[in-house]
């Protein structure tokens, strides 16, 4: 592609994305922490009125009084939702869409009836943006020439707006990091050590409210929706600590933008709807493939856990059924009846026999199974836990001896060896259980 053109037509566009993901990122982090991702919807829409009124006031699209405006708007937006919540007695989100929506319809009204009329200011603008206006007609014709005097004469107002803002949210989340965190995990603590958990939700939402209407002209008040929530989705996903979801996120952001305005220009497709597709696509792929909250991974997770504790169900199941038969090897047939009779599928029966076998706690007798000597160590281990846990529901929690099974099944799989020592002494290391067994 030619130097000149891309420095013309492309590099604004670009940069007009990649900024307005970021910005919005950042704050859009917060949001998610707090669950209200539809405040962000909210406001992204209820600030409409208050980009017209501004307009109509000011003859101008940028400028102090359309963020002014907007702002006014965004808190405005804020205290009404919390009227309704608190006077109307209804949740919160309900309370949100009542707001926005009205809101939203009156900027609708004001728009068609007043500022369409007078400059380019309509509805398709306000909704799905116009980055594709955003062109350098004075761009040097040469990478270098970006470093000559005066060469950033004429670069697009509405993506050097876009710059100060995403500075300005870095550095509100920077100077105001504590406040921000503590005041989105535990507000009563917050309000302990004197922060105003108050003042820091009117201020995010003027921020929040600030960074809309300094976005809404590259991508819409629809799609902008998307920039304040995913990013800060996709940083949850990859990261447990506030800092680092607040990078990813932002990381994140910049690299969707990047390669939405990329298959749009590619496709010759909306570029603003094209990044918004990126960021779904962005979201989905990362919530299926994250490391620790994944859906790969959890299931991975759930997998394991059930295959563990179907071998130790097995364990102990073969231990019981050679209290009563002696050393005689267990039938294959019967194990397997017994197991499902616990509740396994057909699979995880067969996975559950196959690592006992592979570990050597259970080995193969002609058609029957019996304990190794270190899988009956293991299996008393397991059935001792059992029944002690047996004990304590019945002498400490006075449960009935018939209703102890099942919850003695369940916690047995979760007893490590420091809880066992106290649960004997809880249950006064007895040496039978309820049902007159000997514990291992």
């Amino acid at each position: 592609m030619n130097t000149a053109v891309f420095l013309q037509l492309d590099l604004p566009v670009l940069l007009a994305g990649v900024l307005a993901s970021v910005a919005c990122s950042v704050v859009g982090c917060f949001l998610v922490l707090r669950r209200m991702a539809l405040m962000g919807d909210a406001i992204s829409h209820a600030v409409l009125p208050g980009i017209v009124l501004a307009f109509l006031m000011t003859q101008t699209m940028h400028g102090p009084p359309m963020f002014i405006g907007c702002a006014i708007i965004g808190v405005v937006t804020a205290l009404l939702t919390e009227v309704i919540h608190r006077v109307g007695r209804v949740e919160s989100n309900a309370s949100m869409g009542v707001v926005f929506t009205v809101l939203f319809a009156i900027g609708v009204i004001l728009i068609e009836r007043y500022a369409g009329r007078a400059v380019h200011l309509d509805a398709d603008v306000v909704l799905y943006g116009a980055m594709e206006t955003a062109i350098w007609p004075t761009a040097p014709d040469t990478w270098a020439g970006l470093l000559e005097p005066g060469a950033w004469t004429g670069f697009p107002s509405q993506v050097i707006t876009l710059a100060l803002m995403a500075a300005f949210n870095i550095a509100f989340v920077t100077v105001l990091f504590k406040e921000l965190r503590i005041t989105a995990f535990d507000p009563g603590l917050a309000a302990a050590q004197g922060i105003s958990p108050t003042v820091m939700h009117y201020a995010l939402m003027t921020v929040v409210a600030m960074t809309t209407v300094a976005a809404f002209e590259a991508v819409g008040s629809i799609l902008v929706v998307a920039m304040l929530i995913v990013p800060g989705l996709i940083g949850s996903l990859l990261a447990d600590r506030l800092g680092p979801m607040l990078v990813v996120a932002a990381v994140s952001a910049a690299v969707i933008a990047t390669g939405g305005y990329a298959v749009s220009a590619a496709a010759s497709l909306n570029a603003a709807g094209t990044i918004g597709v990126m960021l779904g696509v962005g979201l989905v792929v990362v919530g299926l493939v994250a490391p620790q909250h994944g859906w790969i991974s959890r299931a991975w997770q759930r997998m394991t856990i059930g295959a563990a504790v179907a071998r130790e169900d097995g364990l102990g199941l073969l231990y019981r059924l050679s209290e009563s038969g002696g050393d005689a090897p267990v039938p294959t047939e019967r194990f397997d009846a017994l197991m499902k009779t616990i509740g396994l599928s057909r699979p995880a029966r067969a996975i559950a026999l196959r690592q006992l076998v592979q570990a050597g706690e259970v080995q193969r007798d002609g058609d029957g199974l019996r304990l190794t000597e270190r899988g009956r160590r293991e299996a008393a281990r397991l059935v001792r836990v059992h029944r002690l846990w047996e004990s304590y529901l019945v002498e400490e929690l006075d449960l009935r001896p018939d209703h102890v099974h099942r919850s003695a099944m369940q916690l047995e799989h979760v007893t490590d060896e420091r809880m066992r020592r106290r649960l004997a002494e809880y249950a006064r290391e007895p040496t039978t259980d309820p049902h007159g067994r000997s514990i291992p």
